[in-house]
This record gives structure tokens, C-alpha cells and sequence, in this order.
């Protein structure tokens, strides 16, 4: 079982930056999870936003590529999502979440998850 926690989240800007966090406590290895951010904006279905593997292998959605970064220490015991150059369109709940070492690549399949924390809002305001 892993338990997830993020924080960080807030107001910012349009352009702004901001990070968020997720404090993991696994009770097991990373090395049989996958990790990765989800969003949800009101009114709007859940979406991947960014995952990795403890190999380093990343897949991040097209909106967001070149602005957020997703890293994790290692052990992990902390993800990260670092936001840049936000855009009101970014607004949304942002949540972690975790699959098991059987889930077969880096996925933004929120079906494939199975851990989930209880989000961090993000506003960006223009």
C-alpha cells in the first residue's frame, strides 16, 4: 500500500511558476511502481499530465511539454511537478498517483493506477 500526499499548490499568475510536491510512503521498493501527476479542471474529465518510471523514462501530455518537469528523488520518497510559463488552461486539481510494476510502460492512462493522494488545487489567473 502507498500512501501519497501532495502539496504546494495555489495561485499563480499566467507565466508564473510554481512546484508541486508529493510525499510517497511506500511498503515496497520503487522500484515496482510508476509515478506520475493527473489533473482534473471543473466540469472536466481526469488527465495525465506526466509519469515516470524508476528507470527515468518520462512521458509528458503535448499541452505541457517544454513547461512542466516531473522528477523524484531516489529511494522515492518525494515526487515532484515543476510548473513554468502556466496558462489559465492549467487550472485544475493536480494529483499523484502510482501504478504497480505490472502496468507494462510509462503511462498517462489514469486506469492503470491504482494509488492516488487527495490533490492540490492550482489557479492561474490571467
Amino acid at each position: 500500500q502507498v500512501k501519497l500526499v501532495e502539496s504546494g499548490g495555489g495561485s499563480v499568475q499566467t507565466g508564473g511558476s510554481m512546484r508541486l510536491s508529493c510525499q510517497v510512503s511506500a511498503g515496497t521498493v520503487y522500484t515496482t511502481y510508476y509515478m506520475a501527476w493527473f489533473r482534473q479542471a471543473p466540469g472536466k474529465a481526469r488527465e495525465g499530465v506526466a509519469a515516470m518510471s524508476q528507470t527515468g523514462k518520462s512521458a509528458y501530455q503535448e499541452a505541457v511539454k517544454g513547461r512542466f518537469t516531473i522528477s523524484g528523488d531516489s529511494p522515492l520518497d518525494m515526487l515532484y511537478l515543476e510548473l513554468k510559463n502556466v496558462k489559465p488552461e492549467d487550472t485544475g486539481m493536480y494529483f499523484c498517483a502510482a501504478a504497480p510494476a505490472s502496468t507494462p510502460d510509462v503511462t498517462l492512462e489514469a486506469r492503470w493506477y491504482n494509488q492516488w493522494g487527495q490533490g492540490t488545487q492550482v489557479t492561474v489567473s490571467s
